[in-house]
């Protein structure tokens, strides 16, 4: 047997073993030899088979394109074509399949066959078009972009309302401006666009912002965006989910402003209820039994106050009226009055109040506001804390600025509820199990007040194991001895 028989019959085995449906075609169409992959696919006796041209196996709404490529390939325009169609299968279903074809020519150019390939993506196909279904239906925008930033993709509901943020259309690239606002009406300039932040990197969830020129008629939206990589990790682009939230925006809003009427409407009255039970308590005629019932009032009135300050300052945060009154403070004289104020309730449930501070870190810093972040923050700490535990309370400068923690061993917080703790109302579902009681405002203004200061609070917390919150401030301290 000389090598060209050899090599015939090592090709004719690699046909029919092929896992992948393979064909030779004759220049006419017709199936001059098929494998059992393409028998087992379509559904024929490799007899059957070859008594059909490729023409007849071919869905008709798939034929022409298929035709063009094939007789460019004839007329020598190209060499090979690759494309997905539609295949007859002998039950009378559809078969998807990859199609790769190449043009076998003799010594003298003429064609002698085509070598063709198929590989059944039957389920891939119908999975992309389920995926392609979810994609267009949801009511969430979708926006797909590549590496340098390029849309390359956007469904229907994000389509839809671009034309609100760019009345002048869209050139299809990251970070173009338009009628985009921050929730307090400022402009949103580039770099704060959604899908800038995106194409340099970042991850993100719940950015919220307003768009459209006319206020009355603006729309809210959430957006959150994830990184796309490849198999080695390197970045591809990022995909964009864009939530449209007018609604719940605006009543937000009825809200905050409801409660900030509210609150100064009571501030008057209450004062002066105050004023009238602190004469009250004055007076030497009272019995023990309506001294003792008065300084329950005065107790509860007093409370009713702190949360009237407390939702005040809410209100002064959300209309971007808080304002600081920066001078130089001796932090750890905060500190110790802090803890000594706390104290009482911590004796009370048997808690134990560490302090590491030093003798004296001045800082140029708001020091009431300040003193309400450490009053919130150790209230939470002995609140959420069991007899026996304890809480500590550390204070240090660095080279950057001043660093706070407040830390404890009490009942901790779950890890699906960690990231939501400074939100304002948030009241965890182990602390409401555990009938705690509570606002929910306290971190949100430990926050507030922290970002005034163009400071950070993070907080590491385990669920049983106790929370440990970290205010850092920057601007260098002064310690002085």
């Amino acid at each position: 047997m000389d090598g060209s028989a050899e090599s015939e019959d090592l090709w004719r085995l690699m046909l029919q073993h092929s896992p992948i449906g393979m064909t030779v075609v004759a220049p006419d169409g017709r199936l001059l030899m098929v494998n059992r992959a393409l028998c087992e696919m379509l559904g024929y006796a490799a007899e059957e088979l070859t008594q059909h041209g490729f023409q007849e196996l071919t869905h008709p709404d798939d034929l022409d394109a298929d035709l063009a490529l094939y007789h460019r390939t004839l007329d020598g325009e190209i060499d090979s074509y690759r494309m997905r169609k539609r295949y007859l299968h002998a039950d009378g279903r559809l078969v998807w399949g990859d199609l790769s074809v190449a043009l076998v020519r003799d010594a003298a150019g003429q064609p002698l066959h085509f070598i063709s390939q198929i590989l059944d993506v039957t389920e891939q196909q119908e999975n992309e078009e389920r995926l392609e279904a979810i994609f267009e239906t949801v009511n969430v925008g979708l926006l797909l972009i590549d590496a340098e930033g390029r849309y390359e993709r956007m469904n229907r509901r994000h389509r839809d309302t671009m034309h609100m943020p760019f009345p002048d259309g869209h050139a299809g690239e990251a970070g173009q401006l338009g009628e985009v606002y921050h929730l307090d009406g400022r402009v949103m300039a580039r770099e704060e666009m959604p899908s800038y932040r995106a194409t340099q990197g970042e991850e993100f969830d719940d950015y919220t912002y307003w768009v459209g020129s006319d206020p009355a008629r603006r729309q809210a939206f959430s957006t959150s965006a994830r990184q796309v990589r490849g198999p080695a990790g390197e970045r591809r682009g990022a995909a964009l989910a864009y939530q449209e939230i007018t609604d719940l925006v605006r009543a937000i809003q009825v809200k905050d402003e409801f409660v900030a009427s509210v609150s100064h409407e009571l501030r008057t009255p209450l004062t002066s209820v105050l004023g009238h039970l602190e004469l009250l308590s004055e007076r030497d005629d009272l019995s023990a039994e309506v001294a003792a019932q008065l300084e329950v009032v005065q107790r509860n009135a007093g409370r009713l106050q702190a949360l009237l300050a407390d939702l005040l300052l809410v209100g002064q945060v959300t209309d971007g009226t808080l304002e600081l009154l920066p001078a130089q403070v001796d932090l750890a004289a905060v500190v110790h009055d802090a803890v000594e104020a706390t104290r009482v309730s911590a004796d009370r449930k048997g808690v134990a109040v560490r302090v590491d501070v030093p003798d004296r870190l001045v800082v140029l810093a708001d020091g009431q506001r300040l003193r309400q972040v450490l009053d919130n923050l150790l209230s939470n700490a002995v609140k959420y804390s069991r007899s026996g535990d304890t809480v500590g309370v550390l204070l240090r400068g660095t080279e950057d600025g001043v660093e706070l923690e407040v830390a404890d061993t009490g009942m901790g917080i779950a890890a699906d509820e960690v990231e939501q703790v400074f939100t304002r109302f948030f009241r965890g579902g182990h602390a409401m199990a555990q009938q705690v009681p509570g606002t929910g405002l306290g971190l949100s203004i430990v926050s507030s007040i922290v970002d005034a200061h163009g400071g950070t609070v993070t907080v590491e917390s385990e669920l049983g194991m106790g929370s440990t919150f970290r205010v850092v401030l920057p601007g260098r301290a002064d310690p002085v001895d």
